[in-house]
């Protein structure tokens, strides 16, 4: 357990921040993810085949492409495409965008083409009438859609946004690529450095691990928060 001491003799505390890397990586990501799923959804479920089309292109690609390689395109073509960007103004320099950004925004594009489906699932499993009883009493489309539809469908979303979340939390270890040091990259290093990267390893599955046992607590909580009453 002398690997894992904090400060000089171990590797304890680049392993605590890390972590906490990987959490905020993760967040951000959700959240994201969130925004992204909220323009898609409404796409999606549009009676439009254009915006129909743009939705469904979004899911199908993102989705269907590997995660790393979007981190890669992200991570490689943000650069140049700033890069190109700045060349028009007379800069020539090599420009790197923060590793922290482009993994979040990374993950949380990939995150937000599953939040849509979730989100569009969701909406669609609600019952017609209670969009025909509000129409009904002349509720405007916002409060229609943030008293009435917004709840309704985080009742129904909550279980397998939960799935997103540990996709989106395993996903976070691919970033390592950019150089991000969070848990997989600090694990790499220590595993390097003390040439034993067996027990670095196995703890990095056991953080993920709790990391994925303390969210699945929290998100039962909210299950039962948000069905209250059925």
């Amino acid at each position: 357990m002398e690997l894992l001491a904090f400060g000089k003799t171990g590797w304890g505390d680049e392993l605590f921040y890390a972590t906490l890397m990987t959490i905020a990586v993760s967040v951000t990501a959700m959240f994201i993810g969130f925004f992204f799923a909220l323009i898609f959804t409404p796409l999606k479920l549009s009676k439009f085949k254009f915006l129909n089309f743009i939705g469904n292109f979004y899911t199908t690609v993102i989705r269907g492409v590997p995660e790393l390689l979007v981190i890669y395109l992200f991570f490689f073509g943000g650069s140049g495409a700033i890069m190109y960007v700045a060349s028009i103004f007379g800069y020539f320099e090599y420009i790197e965008i923060n590793a922290f950004i482009t993994g979040s925004v990374a993950i949380g594009i990939i995150s937000g083409a599953y939040s849509t489906e979730v989100f569009r699932g969701a909406i669609q499993s609600i019952d017609k009438g209670q969009f025909e009883a509000a129409k009904v009493l002349g509720i405007n489309k916002f409060t229609q859609f943030y008293k009435i539809i917004l709840p309704q469908m985080l009742r129904l979303a909550i279980p397998n946004l939960s799935n997103v979340w540990q996709i989106t939390l395993k996903d976070t270890s691919l970033i390592s690529v950019t150089g991000l040091v969070e848990i997989m990259r600090q694990s790499y290093i220590a595993a390097g450095s003390t040439r034993d990267p067996l027990f670095f390893y196995s703890f990095a599955a056991i953080l993920y691990l709790m990391l994925t046992y303390i969210s699945m607590k929290i998100i039962n909580r909210l299950e039962i928060k948000y069905n209250r009453g059925y």
